[in-house]
């Protein structure tokens, strides 16, 4: 069986590869691009179809390499380490391969983007990590919370047999110290229950929580610069499965942190970005479709000494904060079988969640019948 290029079924294969596929003719004119090339590129195979190399790489000869041996000879070759120049400037190390396609003149230019790469090694770091830090923390709050819960009973007991006032309300004290330990520690262990799955529209929870935002910052005490906020959404998203609850409280604390670390900007701003990824591998799955969530602060950006530990418990770049917003968000968006990334720098920091659309959705090709890549 020969399906070709213009068949279904191959064109169906490349389309779930998570590298990013590029099909040219012989005159270097693209007839197709992967959804991987897509993201790659930042061009739809509907702008790039028909389009020469030239229109996306800013050197088409140099970015790919020896393409006229290739054509001549029939013999593929790769390139490690690879640096493709795009139109705009843009540089990105890859590893390229570009071989023939069996009975056709057309070449097949595969690029596997090295960063994605050492991203998917840093996650699989960090979900590994992150499991043991939980376990720890579980382990940890169960004891702490049973001799809470005796001293707390011991104090009620003695509360009953003691008449004076003063005395009395160190048994209160006694008491609220132990609620507030053991509020502490249930944070500390996140939501406790599965989340409740209904269909939900992305956009209103972005809404809703910045609503929840703006109402807290317009209160009497709010101390700081208004906060200008940026909305930069792709209306195209569908909708998506989630536990509605958790996930208002996860971005909640995202971009309430965000407002914290623009105290002292003078012209704060903060973007919330909607953009959908295709064939995105999170914890060795492969989903066909997620929905991205940017909140982008241009504050200080976050302190090198915590940037590795920013999700673990307790941890926080502030002198008031409690260091579990990022925890309980991390583990709500882990619930959902999502992820979060982050970048920063001074005047620009990116906290991005990615959520699986399907929510109970099967995981695209195994990560072992493909090369790491999203």
């Amino acid at each position: 069986m020969d399906p070709g290029l213009d068949s279904t079924f191959a064109i169906d294969i490349l389309d779930h590869q998570n590298t990013a596929l590029m099909v040219v003719s012989d005159q270097l004119i693209i007839r197709y691009l992967n959804p991987a090339a897509e993201h790659l590129y930042g061009i739809s195979e509907n702008q790039g179809a028909g389009l020469g190399l030239s229109e996306i790489f800013r050197n088409p000869e140099q970015s790919l390499g020896d393409v006229a041996n290739t054509l001549a000879t029939g013999h593929s070759y790769t390139q490690r380490q690879h640096e493709v120049t795009l139109r705009d400037g843009t540089r990105l190390m890859v590893d390229l391969t570009i071989c023939l396609i069996q009975r056709t003149t057309d070449l097949l230019v595969e690029a596997q983007p090295l960063d994605r790469v050492l991203r998917i090694n840093q996650d699989d770091r960090l979900i590994a990590t992150e499991r043991t830090t939980a376990s720890l923390v579980r382990g940890l709050a169960h004891e702490v919370k049973n001799p809470l819960g005796g001293i707390r009973g011991a104090a009620q007991l003695l509360q009953r047999e003691l008449h004076d006032n003063e005395q009395l309300e160190y048994t209160n004290i006694i008491i609220r110290e132990a609620d507030r330990l053991a509020g502490l520690v249930d944070q500390l262990l996140g939501p406790t229950r599965e989340p409740r799955i209904t269909r939900l529209n992305v956009h209103h929870l972005v809404e809703h929580v910045l609503l929840v935002i703006s109402t807290e910052l317009d209160a009497p005490g709010y101390r700081g610069q208004p906060i200008e906020f940026v909305r930069d959404y792709d209306p195209s998203l569908p909708e998506l499965e989630g536990d509605e609850d958790q996930l208002i409280q996860a971005l909640l604390n995202l971009v309430a942190n965000a407002c914290q670390a623009l105290r002292n900007v003078e012209t704060p701003s903060i973007t919330v970005r909607t953009r959908a990824q295709r064939q995105f591998t999170i914890a060795g799955e492969r989903h066909r479709l997620l929905c991205q969530i940017d909140v982008i602060d241009n504050g200080p950006g976050i302190s090198p000494e915590i940037i590795d530990r920013i999700f673990f418990p307790m941890i926080s770049g502030r002198a008031d904060g409690t260091g579990l917003g990022l925890a309980i968000t991390q583990a709500i968006i882990r619930r959902h079988h999502g992820m979060i990334e982050f970048e920063s720098q001074p005047g620009n920091t990116i906290f991005s969640v990615l959520l699986p659309i399907n929510f109970n959705q099967e995981a695209g090709t195994a990560m072992n019948d493909t090369a790491p890549g999203d």
